[in-house]
């Protein structure tokens, strides 16, 4: 190898170890006890930064996980941005549940449990020295942060981004439910009510639709939590209560929560809430749509 080659190569080789040095670390599995269970969360650290430079707490949607395509995604985004982050996996009655949740397990958790194991990690977080703490969550998920913000009033929390929120209808819930499943909701839901009011909240009803789940078994202390008719399902709902900056992300092509850019504009004007749209995005935010929803949130959070 001549000496110029020599000099390309070593120049190759320091400009890789500069890149490896700065590049984001892999996220840390990190486990938290609470209620006879272990709960799992992954933390990713921006380059160079620690936890008492503020930390983005982080929700998935719907019987979902921490590390779904779009929660690591924003992971890795936001700490190419320098934001750490934290983003947990709801336990949905499970000890150490990693991945997908199963339609064939048994379901017994409920839409407000987010709330609880949303307070532990904070509470987590702050044990381990985090500074400043940011909010950001998808779908389901963001309603039930938003829920969680309102209810516990988390100590420090300014800024919350919430990435296609939930909007809920019960009416049309209902529709949906039985064009879906071919059972009147009402049915299933009060049959949960009368086994919870017989003091068989965790009685399973079994073969019935589910969410998602075609042929599942649920609680009825879970069917009728999922299935009530509560506004607090509702994010823009919960949006004007809230004390917290919020801005919310939409995608121009999600058909999950089409409803979302009308109910944004209702609230047009509510010094608290901020709107953005990512054209050409469905609900999950895939492939590049990502660094769109990462440009908005760390402009917004501005840390």
């Amino acid at each position: 190898m001549n000496t110029q080659m020599m000099h390309k190569s070593l120049m190759s080789l320091a400009g890789l170890a500069l890149l490896a040095a700065g590049s984001v670390q892999a996220a840390e599995r990190v486990e938290l006890e609470k209620g006879g269970l272990t709960h799992i969360a992954h933390l990713e650290m921006a380059p160079g930064k620690s936890l008492d430079d503020g930390v983005i707490l982080m929700l998935h949607g719907t019987m979902a996980h921490g590390r779904m395509e779009i929660m690591e995604a924003l992971q890795n985004q936001m700490a190419e941005r320098g934001y750490s982050s934290l983003s947990i996996t709801l336990s949905l009655g499970m000890d150490a549940r990693e991945g997908m949740m199963d339609c064939a397990d048994p379901h017994v958790h409920r839409h407000e449990d987010a709330l609880a194991e949303l307070d532990a990690w904070m509470g987590w977080l702050k044990a381990q020295g985090a500074g400043q703490v940011a909010l950001m969550a998808h779908s389901r998920g963001a309603a039930q942060m938003a829920w969680y913000a309102l209810e516990h009033k988390p100590e420090g929390v300014e800024k919350m981004v919430l990435v296609a929120p939930a909007t809920s209808d019960h009416a049309k819930t209902a529709r949906e439910y039985e064009s879906r499943y071919g059972v009147p909701l009402s049915q299933v839901y009060e049959q949960a009510v009368e086994l919870q009011r017989m003091g068989q909240p965790e009685t399973l009803i079994e073969g019935i639709g589910f969410l998602y789940c075609a042929d599942a078994s649920a609680s009825a202390a879970t069917v009728a939590s999922y299935y009530a008719d509560n506004p607090n399902f509702d994010t823009p709902t919960l949006l004007p209560k809230l004390s917290q900056q919020v801005l919310v992300i939409a995608g121009s092509e999600d058909t999950a929560v089409p409803d979302l850019p009308e109910r944004m504009a209702a609230l047009e004007g509510q010094a608290n809430i901020h709107f953005g749209m990512v054209d050409g995005a469905d609900h999950f935010f895939r492939d590049f749509f990502a660094d769109d929803v990462a440009d908005k949130a760390a402009e917004f959070i501005g840390w």
